[in-house]
């Protein structure tokens, strides 16, 4: 077991260690160089991108000292009272810092009065001041305060990137993560860095021996297990229909995460497709993939005599990707790509 959470442990500590937000580092490093720090920024993206660590590492670039750095939750500390105290505690000179920096995280969850009360401090602010906004959710920020800010827009983590700072992570605590794992587990992630740690941080406290398979991270997790994505897969490669209703069914049945499921059909049905099209490619998908998976997508490849792996279905798939959220049945979406794929749906046409 590790006592420090490994999001905490890899938390980058300054703009070298930060992860896919080069756009947003070159202009902030830029700032500095140059003198031209502005008063207020806000920054934007979903969580586990690396908006507080950026705040913070932007933070000490500008010498800010721990005594002189302020962090404040706007879930809990939301209402006007409470910038009130903020604005009373802005005006005071830094204790031994050219700057006093204030990272209000969450911050669309302020109230309508502390919004108002925030926006008189923003649009006078001490020279000694500056405020870093975060949020997850751009759309609630009010005009008034976006047009005081400098706006940066956080990317969600890349596969790649992701996949990369897992395997190093693993390593620097004595694991190999075997190949399909780590993709598996930067999937898991959905676009945070923060949450693809946690979910190998599981599968280290829990893992038997130091190599990790992806059949240990899909026990661990509860992720879809490779047997129902491929017999999925091969219900389209075989125009079996009932055999991937059947497979849906069972993954609903087991009350898995059936966005991560389509998710995970998706993904191994593009790499079938790339695989088959684009042979020379194979060994650069061979590098996220186990020998099983390879194995099992190459017969699938040998046996599509009809042409079923194609584009056309792929954008099928996506098109229905997109209802699973509003989806009263979970298995719904899948059903009805299949049903459009294999062209069970022509009479109601």
């Amino acid at each position: 077991m590790h006592d420090l959470a490994l999001y905490r442990k890899y938390r980058p500590k300054n703009f070298a260690e930060v992860l896919g937000q080069d756009h947003i580092v070159k202009v902030l490093e830029s700032s500095i160089e140059t003198n031209k720090v502005s008063h207020a920024y806000l920054f934007v993206g979903t969580r586990g991108t690396g908006k507080t660590s950026v705040a913070r590492i932007f933070a000490t670039e500008i010498g800010v000292s721990p005594n002189d750095l302020y962090e404040i939750d706007a879930a809990s500390n939301r209402g006007i009272d409470d910038i009130r105290e903020l604005r009373d505690g802005v005006r005071v000179l830094p204790f031994d810092s050219k700057y006093k920096v204030y990272i209000i995280d969450e911050v669309h969850m302020l109230s309508k009065d502390a919004w108002g009360a925030l926006l008189k401090t923003l649009e006078e602010p001490p020279k000694h001041a500056i405020f870093i906004l975060a949020t997850t959710e751009f759309h609630k920020v009010p005009d008034t305060i976006i047009s005081r800010c400098q706006v940066f827009t956080f990317k969600k983590a890349g596969d790649i990137i992701c996949k990369k700072m897992l395997i190093d992570v693993a390593l620097n605590e004595g694991f190999e993560l075997a190949n399909g794992s780590a993709e598996l587990l930067a999937i898991l992630g959905d676009g945070s860095f923060r949450d693809a740690l946690g979910e190998l941080q599981k599968v280290i406290n829990f893992s038997k021996g130091k190599k990790i398979k992806r059949e240990d991270v899909e026990k661990i997790t509860g992720a879809p297990k490779t047997i129902l994505v491929n017999d999925f897969i091969s219900a389209i490669g075989e125009k079996n229909i009932e055999k991937g209703i059947m497979a849906a069914k069972k993954a609903s049945g087991e009350n898995l995460d059936m966005k991560l499921y389509f998710k995970l059909i998706i993904e191994k049905f593009r790499m079938a497709i790339i695989i088959k099209y684009a042979p020379k490619l194979e060994t650069e998908m061979v590098k996220d993939l186990s020998e099983a998976d390879l194995e099992f997508l190459k017969t699938l490849i040998k046996k599509d005599k009809d042409g079923m792996l194609r584009s056309q279905a792929l954008s099928i798939l996506l098109e229905e990707y997109q209802n699973i959220d509003n989806a009263f049945i979970a298995e719904l979406p899948l059903e009805l790509a299949l049903a459009r794929i294999l062209g069970q749906d022509k009479e109601i046409k």
